[in-house]
């Protein structure tokens, strides 16, 4: 006896889906078992990831004084830290330095091909090679652990990736470290892969048609309560346990929370311009949205593949003046803008990285070629201090001369300020268990 279900059985059992994987809403939320609460610092996370590796000796580790074919072209420009200096190009992140702590001393052994280093980058652990696309027996991304351990206390999706499943190369596998990996598909995010910049934008998975009304779902919801009381004693309980979750799985999609946070033609056209008209503005400004309405992270890949952004290796300078640094500029401030204004900013852990930085020496082609020997990232907001700089690099920006950090180290200090302990256990689909970042230790001079 199949179940009529809301709107579709593909739009019910699909709903929520992962990309192209088919995980179906219901499994998310059946996986999404409350875990005792843990003292955090902060309750959400926004991670914008600058796929590719950004250059940090143009943006927050800049070498006014080193030979031009090291500093490069920029000039950098005082900030609201005394004598804390940032690029020309991130003005107004510059007026905001008193708020984010700056990391210039991180560095990693990791072979230094994009996806090894992304994979190292965004879970703490080096896989030992430099491509293949994501795996199962991978290490979970931080939004699935996050949302295993800390799920959302409204009816919102846990986790959330955007707007790229990013590929390893133009045509390439999905790059590791965004997905759920050893803890199960369950744990994948759902990714949001349309651009929010658009005028039509709507996410097609999370919105019924516009033919059902709200009181044929919700009738639809107690025919399907009705044909599941109706089932066999034998087949009761498993016919329960799924109706629970299918109907947190109606919860969701039926959720004002859900379906205003991706309202972002709601938003003032000031707000939006302020985080800029492009895909990336737009998708950092839906993050917000995100993590307002509940969800516990929300991650931004800047790249549809590897090379298409930040991997600058030749014509570094033009890229990042005229693209790439004013992009940036305007989300990060606005959302540091805005998070400060809706008064959640202390509650909220921001984080701007990439898995390395570019070469101290200028290229042939204007550029700067991969770099994971010394690289600088920016923290803000949810349990890290402000105004502050951590570490250092040497006179060239190659190696750190003081406080090296490594990912596994900036990783266990990301779920540090969210209440879970590095050290922490957990288990696969086989019940074997894990280490979270074993070998990584909180930089407890970053935490406030």
């Amino acid at each position: 006896m199949t179940i009529p279900l809301l709107c579709s059985r593909r739009r019910v059992l699909q709903v929520g889906a992962i990309g192209s994987l088919g995980l179906s809403l219901p499994q998310l939320l059946q996986a999404e078992q409350h875990t005792p609460a843990r003292r955090r610092n902060a309750d959400a996370c926004i991670l914008i990831f600058l796929n590719g590796g950004p250059s940090h000796l143009d943006m927050w580790d800049m070498k006014p004084n080193a030979p031009a074919e090291i500093r490069g072209e920029f000039k950098p420009v005082p900030t609201t830290v005394p004598g804390l200096q940032l690029s020309e190009h991130l003005p107004r992140l510059a007026k905001l330095a008193h708020e984010v702590t700056l990391i210039r001393s991180a560095h990693h052994s990791v072979n230094n091909s994009h996806a090894a280093a992304v994979y190292a980058a965004l879970t703490g652990h080096d896989r030992g090679e430099a491509g293949g696309g994501a795996k199962p027996t991978d290490n979970p991304a931080i939004g699935s652990v996050v949302g295993k351990v800390m799920p959302p206390t409204r009816p919102v999706l846990p986790y959330v990736s955007l707007p790229y499943i990013t590929k390893e190369g133009a045509g390439g596998p999905p790059q590791p470290g965004f997905f759920g990996g050893w803890l199960g598909r369950t744990y994948d995010p759902l990714f949001v892969l349309r651009d929010p910049n658009a005028p039509d934008f709507r996410v097609e998975e999370l919105s019924p048609p516009a033919d059902v009304s709200a009181q044929r779902l919700e009738g639809r919801r107690h025919l399907m309560q009705d044909l599941s009381a109706a089932r066999t004693p034998a087949s009761a309980r498993a016919v329960r346990d799924m109706s629970t979750f299918q109907q947190k799985a109606f919860e969701v999609l039926t959720s004002s929370a859900t379906q205003q946070a991706f309202r972002i033609d709601q938003e003032a056209a000031k707000v939006r311009d302020a985080y800029g008209r492009n895909i990336y503005g737009q998708s950092v400004l839906l993050a917000r949205r995100l993590i307002e309405a509940g969800t516990r992270v929300a991650c931004i890949s800047w790249a549809p593949d590897a090379n298409a952004t930040w991997d600058t290796h030749g014509n570094n300078f033009k890229s990042l003046k005229t693209r790439l640094l004013p992009q940036l500029d305007s989300a990060v401030s606005a959302l540091l803008r805005d998070l400060l204004a809706r008064g959640m900013l202390d509650r909220t852990l921001v984080v701007v990285m990439g898995e390395f930085g570019r070469t101290p020496k200028v290229n042939k082609g204007a550029g700067r070629d991969h770099w994971n020997f010394c690289y600088g990232l920016m923290l803000a907001g949810g349990g890290v201090k402000k105004g502050h700089v951590f570490g250092a690099s040497d006179k060239i920006g190659g190696f750190p001369s003081s406080n090296p950090v490594t990912p596994a180290d900036i990783v266990a200090t990301i779920y540090h300020c969210l209440g879970i302990p590095r050290e922490l256990e957990l288990r696969d689909n086989l019940n074997r268990p894990f280490l979270l970042v074993p070998w990584g230790e909180v930089i407890a001079d970053v935490v406030a």
